[in-house]
Parts: structure tokens; C-alpha cells; sequence
């Protein structure tokens, strides 16, 4: 699997964005997006997601106010994996316990895309449900899947 891939993840906030107890997640934001911006490799991100989540009549967690998603685009997994594990990104992720509450599933998924093609949170949320049901494939997988395969060479 060489490529691009798309990734989307999924959360629910311990506490509204508005929240004293979310600021400094809610004030780094814009900052680690527009870093993701400038990375080597990035191609696109979804930069409203409420309104493409609503424009897909998507909800979710039952349309609880503090869901919140992200989906993007990137060159190669590689790039991906490169700036959500070692950039500042990785050091918000490592603390996401503060901010988002656990769930007890996956809540973030990567996935292979044809260059050009900007996945839709559906396309998302249909790779989150594979990786769920059937485990990491090359069709959905996840981190640990992305570093076990790209020593093989099986994903760029």
C-alpha cells in the first residue's frame, strides 16, 4: 500500500470548547492545525467539520455538543504518522486524557485514498466500522498496523 491515505478521528470533549477546563486544548487548536498546514506531506484538511459533519447528516455520538472529528489527507503514511507522533501534535496527544473522554473502542482510523479523491466523514466513519468489526487490514488500520507493515515496505 503505497499512497496516500486519509485519517479521521473522533472524540468526545470532557468538557464544552467554551469550558475554563478545555482552554488550553481549545487555544492550541488553530496553532497545531496550521502547523499540519505546513507539514511535509500534508494535502488537505477538513476545516469546518461541523458543517460538513451536518452537511453529511452526520451526528455523532447522538449529537452530543462535545463530539468533535477531525479528517485529512496526507502524501504517504509516513508524513501522517511523522506529525501526529513528533511534532508539538504528539505532545497535545499525550495529555488528550485531560480533555476527552475515554471511549471503549477505536476512535481514529487511517485508510488508503486515490490521490486527488477528499474522503467525506462517511467514507470515515465506514473505515472506523471496519477497523472496529474485523481489526487492522489495509483497508483501515491504525498506528501500531501502520509501523508493523511499513518495515515490510507493505505501506509507504
Amino acid at each position: 500500500m503505497t499512497g496516500q491515505v486519509a485519517q479521521m478521528n473522533i472524540g468526545l470533549l470532557r468538557h464544552p470548547l467554551d469550558d475554563p477546563r478545555t482552554a488550553e486544548f481549545a487555544d492550541n487548536a488553530a496553532r497545531v492545525n496550521a502547523l499540519a498546514d505546513r507539514s511535509p506531506g500534508f494535502v488537505w484538511r477538513c476545516e469546518d467539520e461541523a458543517a460538513s459533519l451536518a452537511a453529511e447528516g452526520i451526528s455523532l455520538y447522538d449529537g452530543d455538543p462535545c463530539a468533535l472529528a477531525t479528517l485529512s489527507v496526507w502524501d504517504s503514511a509516513a508524513a501522517l504518522e511523522h506529525f501526529v507522533m513528533r511534532t508539538v501534535h504528539g505532545a497535545f496527544l499525550k495529555r488528550r486524557a485531560e480533555w476527552f473522554r475515554p471511549q471503549p473502542d477505536r476512535t481514529y482510523v487511517i485508510w488508503p485514498v486515490e490521490a486527488g479523491r477528499l474522503p467525506t466523514f462517511a467514507d470515515g466513519l465506514a473505515r472506523l466500522d471496519l477497523l472496529r468489526a474485523n481489526g487492522p487490514s489495509g483497508e483501515a488500520y491504525d498506528f501500531e498496523f501502520l509501523r508493523a507493515n511499513a518495515q515490510t515496505g507493505a505501506i509507504a
